[in-house]
């Protein structure tokens, strides 16, 4: 594994849930943890709960969806380090299920902005901090929803769910990842879900009302794993906790 002393990772939407989750474990390993979050009171009570265990925490005031907030967090960031070894893209918005004959642009829009735009603003605006950095990582957090071999299979819960936004901003951002990987090698893009494809389940979280099967701990598994890659590891891939997912 990676060498985790003083190893930097800033995670957006890291307030609760998986991003809060993937913060606990990764300031346990010793990492300086860039706490992204939105809200900054929700942040900074994340961070203080974090410091009190015993981690190294930043709070950094960020919405995904503003490239001013953006700035503000690179500038933030810089204050404390001069580069950043892992970013994890997991801030993500579900929109509220309209059926695609209602779905509208603006619907697709406001969930594009987060999942598709936000990644996007977030990492160019890192990629300075990023390629400063001996062995440089970026997760994105997708979903199954966002597999078309998933949506397709009769059998995969997702395939009975009715919408445009979530799925196929996801599917997007999948399709970012790999074009990342390919033009920068010398940084690691990879996808992550949070679920387990094969056995049809996906983590509790706010976003699924808490009716995941899995705990935020089982869903952050293969986020570890993708940001404690050694510089042999490998890019442009999508897994969950169990293995590779079919695109």
């Amino acid at each position: 594994m990676t060498n985790t002393e003083q190893t930097s990772v800033l995670i957006t939407g890291a307030n609760k849930g998986l991003g809060f989750e993937t913060a606990r474990r990764l300031g346990e390993q010793g990492w300086t943890v860039f706490l992204g979050s939105r809200d900054e009171g929700r942040g900074r009570a994340a961070a203080d709960k974090l410091a009190d265990g015993g981690a190294k925490v930043v709070m950094v005031p960020l919405d995904v969806t503003s490239e001013e907030s953006v700035a503000d967090a690179v500038r933030l960031v810089r204050e404390h380090t001069d580069r950043l070894d892992v970013l994890i893209n997991n801030a993500g918005a579900s929109g509220r299920g309209v059926a695609p004959a209602a779905a509208t642009a603006d619907e697709l829009h406001s969930v594009y902005d987060t999942n598709v735009y936000g990644p996007v603003r977030v990492t160019q605006a890192f990629l300075p901090l990023l390629q400063a950095a001996e062995n440089p990582r970026v997760v994105m957090v997708s979903s199954g929803g966002g597999s078309f071999a998933v949506v397709t299979d009769p059998e995969q819960p997702f395939s009975k769910i009715h919408e445009l936004a979530y799925s196929s901003s996801k599917a997007a951002l999948n399709m970012l990842t790999v074009r990342y990987a390919q033009a920068l090698p010398g940084i690691k893009f990879n996808v992550v879900t949070p679920g387990e494809v094969a056995n049809r389940t996906f983590a509790a979280t706010d976003m699924n009302n808490h009716t995941g099967t899995l705990t935020v701990t089982e869903g952050t598994d293969a986020f570890l794993r993708l940001a404690m890659l050694d510089a042999d590891g490998p890019t442009g891939t999508f897994t969950d906790r169990l293995g590779p997912v079919a695109w």
